[in-house]
Formats: structure tokens, sequence, C-alpha cells
């Protein structure tokens, strides 16, 4: 069984994926950690790295290679990232795959990045910044894979974050999931 779960910044999918890998034993891949980990090494921002990344291909490959990778060669996995679903297209016949995406209202996400960064800028600033961020990505994934990011027909469950509390969330998964 590979979980794909993909969202925005600040829709749960991190904190879906960690709690989903408590209840299950699943391996969690987080695709986030490794982008938040790169910009960090070069002292950047997200927004600032993000611009970056939109003028060299090879960060964005580096994380989507891997997951591609990996949910063709590993089994009991929850892939987590923005274009996870879409790296998992070309798995093989016969795996089962869950591919889940996460939204919420933009306010609500801007909150809970403040929130995660424990950010003591205030709420314009990091509104702007994760417009900025998300119209960087929207830029890359159509340049790079031709993926438009709002088409949501490849995923198999939709969930509004906003409405339910992590617990919930994860039954939802599970139970869609069989387990």
């Amino acid at each position: 069984m590979i979980i794909t779960i993909s969202g925005l910044p600040g829709t749960g999918t991190t904190t879906a994926s960690k709690l989903l890998q408590e209840k299950t034993g699943m391996e969690f891949i987080s695709s986030g950690e490794i982008f938040r980990s790169i910009a960090a090494e070069l002292g950047l921002s997200l927004a600032d790295f993000g611009k970056l990344a939109e003028t060299d291909v090879s960060y964005d490959h580096q994380i989507d290679d891997r997951q591609k990778e990996l949910s063709k060669t590993k089994d009991n996995l929850i892939l987590e990232g923005r274009l996870a679903g879409h790296m998992s297209l070309e798995v093989p016949p016969g795996k089962k795959i869950l591919r889940v995406l996460l939204k919420a209202p933009l306010e609500t996400r801007v909150r809970r990045i403040m929130n995660r960064e424990q950010a003591n800028s205030s709420f314009k600033f990091e509104l702007e910044q994760t417009k900025t961020r998300e119209e960087s990505e929207r830029v890359r994934y159509d340049m790079y894979y031709g993926i438009d990011i709002s088409d949501l027909m490849i995923y198999d469950l939709v969930i509004d974050s906003s409405k339910f509390d992590p617990e919930t969330i994860v039954d939802i998964i599970m139970k869609a999931a069989d387990f």
C-alpha cells in the first residue's frame, strides 16, 4: 500500500502523515522537509529558495525523482508533498495506492504556517510570502512537468482540513485505505 498526501503549505499534510505513520507503522517520506532543509542549508527563506528553484530545475527533480523511485520500489509507504500524487502515477500495476489531497482556506493556512514556523512577523507579511511561494511553485510545476496543481482529478480523496481535526482526517484516510 502506498498513500500519497498532497496539499498546499499549511493544509496539514505533514501532521496527517506523521499521525498516519504512528497509527499504521508505514514508512513516511516528506518532500517538504527535504525542500526546507535545502533552503536552510543555503540560508534562504522558502520564498527566496522557491525563486531560485525556478531557475534551477535540479532542486525539484532531486525530490521528485526520489518520490517516483520510492513509489515504484517500496511498499507500505506514506509519501507527503505537493506533487506526491502526481509523482506516483507510474506505480506498477497491482500495487495498491491511495492519493489524498488536503485543502484549507488561505487565511487558515497562513495562521498554521505562522504557528509552525513561530513567525514573529505580521499576518499580512506572511500572507504575501505564502502567495509568492505558491505562485512560484505553480509556475515551476507547470514549466517543469506540465502539471496544473489546481486540477484535482488524480486524487482519490479530497479533505478540507479546516473542517476536521488531525485525528479525524487520519481516520478518514485509514477508512478509505481499508485499514
